[in-house]
């Protein structure tokens, strides 16, 4: 009964422990996120890629970098490579069979040569009883499944960041194109205060002052630019191509999903490539534990051959067909205890593998997290800027009436209103591009891309 025993648990299936070293809720907060609340269970990681983003252009890059990446097809060669170990695993239980011929030529005292031959086909299999096959077979099904998980990994790595470089270029494009049209202003404010200065209204300081502050705007346009050379560098890089420029549209049109939802956790488990992987390691460790109790059992191995041959004791001419069978057990006595320092090692991975995957645990809600904090901070900064800019505008608009107006005040109120006005500009369209960025963090940790 013990052995029978024995052999159940040795051809036992992996499956989750029960207890984890995390907790049931790996989200800190559980408020609403633009009226949906993050335990919600339309998880926003489920979404296909294409619902995501919508932007036609942003797709066509995107299919394009996952055609001819080359980390992803790397990955491809990764499976094929882990598909043909489980190929072997699993031809590991059929007999094996090879035919090994031999000749020879024998003369005694010089006396007349005798040709002998034997043409045997031999085969040996293996039996099963208790499951080191098995388990060896499902410690490969662990690592195919790894390796395709590391290609998930791979193909969400590169949709998100791929996303992330084209929408950092419609920011980049806005500020440079805000930049741009504020140094226009600034060329009117010059000349404005170069006329004032010859009329008597102002002096020599505040026309140079003026120049200063529009040429500090001019020399942060070629750094605008070169920025825009290299995040479209990059892009090119990833899509596996030379250096070109990129096809893109506006930030203002840029349409993310607004309603967003964490999901619960047992979703991260599924979605998430990289928890997939490390679970898989546990499975992994935990059939290594199986085939380490395995190897203190005997191994049964069956052989026989069949052939035609004319030594049989006697030379005979011509030969005849020789059969031969044999069963062997082979049942480990002393080892130097190896067998049971494997079964420890094979332990200690198996605890380690637990370790690894509740840290994984841990690291993805802390990544969600973080996804939906940004999101918020940047959704609240877009409140802000929008009324900041506002205030601005008047605060523009009046400086210039009071100058026009009132012959107190000072043009220069003006171009200091001005200059808050540029910076509140580009810090908005700064927080708008944070907001995004948020987005597809929280999409790529909830592990999006599958589909």
């Amino acid at each position: 009964m013990a052995s029978c025993q024995h052999h159940k648990t040795l051809y036992s299936d992996y499956a989750r422990p029960d207890s984890l070293g995390v907790p049931e809720s790996l989200f800190r907060d559980t408020a609403s996120l633009d009226g949906t609340l993050a335990a919600d269970t339309a998880n926003f990681g489920n979404l296909p890629w294409r619902e995501v983003f919508t932007d036609p252009r942003l797709q066509a890059l995107i299919e394009r970098a996952l055609e001819a990446n080359t980390d992803l097809r790397k990955a491809d060669l990764t499976i094929r490579q882990a598909e043909q170990g489980l190929k072997v695993a699993r031809l590991a239980f059929l007999p094996q069979v090879a035919v090994s011929p031999q000749a020879s030529v024998n003369s005694f005292d010089f006396g007349k040569a005798i040709a002998t031959y034997n043409i045997p086909v031999q085969a040996s299999w293996q039996a099963d009883i208790f499951g080191t096959l098995r388990n060896a077979r499902k410690q490969s099904e662990m690592t195919l499944y790894q390796t395709r998980a590391a290609r998930q990994a791979t193909q969400t790595g590169i949709i998100c960041a791929v996303a992330n470089l084209y929408y950092t270029l419609e920011m980049l494009d806005e500020q440079l194109a805000t930049t741009r049209a504020t140094a226009d202003i600034w060329s009117k404010n010059v000349e404005a205060m170069e006329a004032m200065w010859q009329a008597g209204w102002t002096n020599a300081a505040a026309v140079s002052q003026t120049k200063a502050n529009r040429l500090s705007i001019l020399t942060g346009i070629p750094a605008m630019e070169n920025s825009i050379r290299q995040v479209e560098n990059s892009l090119c890089a990833l899509m596996h191509e030379t250096s070109h420029s990129i096809p893109r549209g506006v930030l203002a049109d840029a349409h993310l999903p607004e309603r967003l939802s964490a999901g619960v956790p047992l979703q991260l488990l599924q979605n998430r490539p990289d928890v997939r992987a490390a679970e898989l390691q546990m499975a992994y460790a935990y059939y290594g534990v199986l085939g380490a109790r395995g190897a203190f059992y005997p191994q049964l191995t069956l052989s026989g051959s069949a052939g035609w041959t004319n030594n049989a004791g006697v030379i005979v001419n011509p030969g005849k067909i020789l059969l031969s069978a044999i069963g062997q057990l082979t049942q480990p006595l002393f080892a130097q205890g190896k067998l049971r320092a494997n079964l420890e090692l094979a332990k200690i991975q198996q605890e380690a593998a637990q370790i690894d995957f509740e840290q994984k645990l841990l690291t993805v809600g802390n990544e969600v997290n973080n996804a939906l904090s940004d999101y918020q901070a940047a959704q609240a900064r877009i409140g802000g800027h929008q009324t900041l800019l506002k205030e601005l505008e008047k605060a523009v608009e009046t400086t210039e009436f009071l100058f026009r107006t009132d012959t107190s005040a000072s043009y220069l109120e003006t171009l200091s209103a001005q200059q808050s006005l540029l910076q509140a500009r580009l810090d908005l369209i700064s927080a708008q591009f944070d907001k995004i960025q948020a987005a597809i963090s929280l999409y790529q940790a909830l592990g999006g891309g599958n589909n």
